[in-house]
C-alpha cells in the first residue's frame, strides 16, 4: 500500500514500501540516478536511488523530469549522505504522468510570488505555497477543535443574502437577469422578476444570522466564505476571503475579548506544535523573527486600551505617520502596527470606538459617543480581529439603523430578536487569511489563499 512521505521514519528502515508523488529533481549519474520526490505531505522530499537493477528504470529514465508523477516500490535504507537519515532504494519505478521539461514553468530556481500567482494551478508544488497550505489546514482544524472543546455549535450561514451587515454597500450583486433584456417597471429595474424577487448579494458576513442562532443555542460560530466589492489592491485585502465568526450569548465586551485571546493563543500553540518544519522554513526564508514572535504571542498576556487612550499614545509617540491621528477617525494599519509592535510589544485590544465609525449593531456605551467595539492588533499584521458587544435594546438599535441611513424593513427579523427574549450577547470576526499571514509571516494576503480574488483577477 502507498505510504505518504511524512509517515516514513527511521523505524521503517528495512521495510518495503510504495510511495507516489511528483519529481522535484533528477540527478542522472549514468549507472544510477538520485530522484527527489515530494507528495505534498511534508516540506522535505524523499530521496530515491534507482539503478539498472530497478524494474522499469531504463524505460522510464528518459521521461523522469521535474514535475513528472511517479510510483516507486522500494526498500527504506539508511542514507550515507548528509541531510537525511534514510532514503528509498528503488526496486521498481513507474511513470504515472509525464511532464514536458521544456515548457514546465516550475524549474529548480527561485520564482517571485508575483509570477507564481500567474500559475496558481501549479504553485502548490512549490515549497512556500505547500507549506502555507499545510499551515492553513492546521489552523482550520484547530479552529473547529477549539470551538467544539469550548461548547460552541458550528452554524452554516447564508452565502446569498438580502441584507448588508456592515452597511457599507460594497457588495457583489447576485442576479439571473439577462443584461441585454433587463425587465423594467416605471423606468426602474423590476426586481420582482429576478430569481429572489428582490435585490440579492453575496454576503459580507454571517454575523446577523449567527446572532439568531446564538439567541437560541447560546454559543455558536461560523466559518465560511465572505465577499467585499472593495476596489482595493493592497497586500491586506481580498474580494473573496474566509471568516471565522463566533457569537456568545449572555456575554459582554470583556467576555468577547477573553474568548478572542484564548482562541488565538490556542491555534498558534497548535501550529507551533504540529507544523514545526513548515514554521522553521518560514522563519528561515520568509520572516526571520516569526518563531520568536509566535512564541511570545502564546506566552504573553494581551494588553487592553481604550480607543481614546490609543489616540493619545499615538499623538505622543513622536512618530510621523502618513495618516494623521485624530480622535473620531479610524486607525490605519501603520497606527495599529505601531501600537502592537513598538509601544506595547505584544498583542493589544483597542476598545470603545467612536460610534460614527462603527456599524449599527454595536452596543452604544453610556457616554453616548462610543460603542462597545474592540479590535485585536498583532505584530506583523495589524488588525486581526474585530468584534463588539451587540446592541440588545430594541429602541436604541432602531435609532442606530435609521441613523446610518438603512431601512428598518430590511432588518425586521433582526429587530424581532430584541422583542422576543433579548439577551446581552457579543461576538467577533477574524479574517482567516490574515491569521494565515500571522502564522507564516507571508507579506501578501494573495499568497495565503489558494486562488486569490481581487480587482481585475478572477482566473482559475
Amino acid at each position: 500500500m502507498r505510504v505518504k512521505i511524512n509517515k516514513i521514519s527511521q523505524a521503517d528502515i528495512g521495510k518495503a514500501i510504495t510511495i507516489k508523488g511528483w519529481i522535484r529533481t533528477v540527478r542522472d549519474q549514468g549507472q544510477f540516478a538520485f530522484i527527489t520526490i515530494n507528495d505534498g505531505s511534508c516540506l522535505a522530499g524523499l530521496q530515491v536511488v534507482a539503478d539498472n537493477d530497478t524494474a522499469g528504470y531504463e524505460e522510464v529514465l528518459p521521461n523522469l523530469s521535474t514535475g513528472a508523477a511517479v510510483s516507486v516500490d522500494g526498500l527504506v535504507v539508511e542514507s550515507p549522505g548528509k541531510g537525511q537519515a534514510f532514503e528509498l532504494k528503488a526496486q521498481s519505478i513507474e511513470l504515472i504522468g509525464a511532464c514536458d521539461s521544456e515548457t514546465y514553468p516550475l524549474q529548480k530556481k527561485r520564482h517571485t510570488f508575483e509570477f507564481l500567482r500567474t500559475i496558481a494551478h501549479l504553485r502548490p508544488r512549490t515549497n512556500t505555497i505547500g507549506a502555507v497550505t499545510r499551515v492553513r489546514n492546521a489552523l482550520a482544524f484547530a479552529t473547529h477543535k477549539f470551538f467544539n472543546e469550548e461548547g460552541f455549535y458550528y452554524i452554516n450561514t447564508p452565502i446569498v443574502t438580502g441584507s448588508d451587515c456592515e452597511g457599507a454597500g460594497q457588495m457583489f450583486q447576485v442576479t439571473t437577469f439577462d443584461f441585454d433584456n433587463v425587465p423594467k417597471k416605471d423606468r426602474e429595474i423590476d426586481y420582482s422578476q429576478d430569481f429572489f424577487d428582490k435585490r440579492a448579494y453575496l454576503t459580507v458576513s454571517g454575523q446577523l444570522e449567527g446572532e439568531a442562532f446564538a439567541c437560541a443555542m447560546s454559543d455558536i460560530y461560523t466559518f465560511g466564505p465572505t465577499f467585499r466589492a472593495e476596489n482595493s489592491n493592497t497586500s491586506r485585502h481580498l474580494a473573496e476571503f474566509w471568516m471565522i465568526e463566533p457569537e456568545l450569548a449572555f456575554a459582554d465586551i470583556n467576555d468577547d475579548m477573553d474568548c478572542a485571546e484564548k482562541y488565538v493563543k490556542y491555534i498558534i500553540s497548535y501550529v507551533l506544535e504540529n507544523c514545526q518544519d513548515d514554521l522553521e522554513f518560514f522563519n528561515k526564508f520568509i520572516d526571520e523573527g516569526l518563531l520568536g514572535r509566535l512564541k511570545h504571542l502564546v506566552e504573553s498576556p494581551f494588553e487592553r486600551v481604550t480607543y481614546t487612550q490609543a489616540v493619545e499614545i499615538l499623538q505622543k509617540s513622536g512618530k510621523t505617520f502618513e495618516f494623521p491621528v485624530v480622535w473620531g477617525k479610524d486607525l490605519q494599519s501603520e497606527h495599529e502596527r505601531y501600537l502592537a509592535e513598538e509601544h506595547f510589544k505584544t498583542p493589544v485590544f483597542v476598545v470603545d470606538y467612536p460610534k460614527e465609525i462603527k456599524s449599527f449593531y454595536m452596543r452604544l456605551n453610556d457616554d453616548g459617543k462610543t460603542v462597545a467595539a474592540m479590535d485585536m492588533l498583532v505584530a506583523g499584521v495589524g488588525e486581526l480581529i474585530g468584534g463588539s458587544q451587540r446592541e440588545e435594546r430594541l429602541d436604541i438599535l432602531k435609532q442606530r439603523i435609521e441613523g446610518q441611513g438603512l431601512c428598518l424593513d430590511d432588518y425586521w427579523w433582526y429587530l424581532e430578536l430584541r422583542k422576543y427574549g433579548s439577551v446581552p450577547h457579543a461576538g467577533f470576526g477574524l479574517g482567516f487569511e490574515r491569521l494565515v499571514q500571522l502564522a507564516t509571516g507571508m507579506e501578501n494576503i494573495r499568497d495565503v489563499i489558494p486562488f486569490p480574488r481581487y480587482p481585475g483577477h478572477v482566473e482559475f
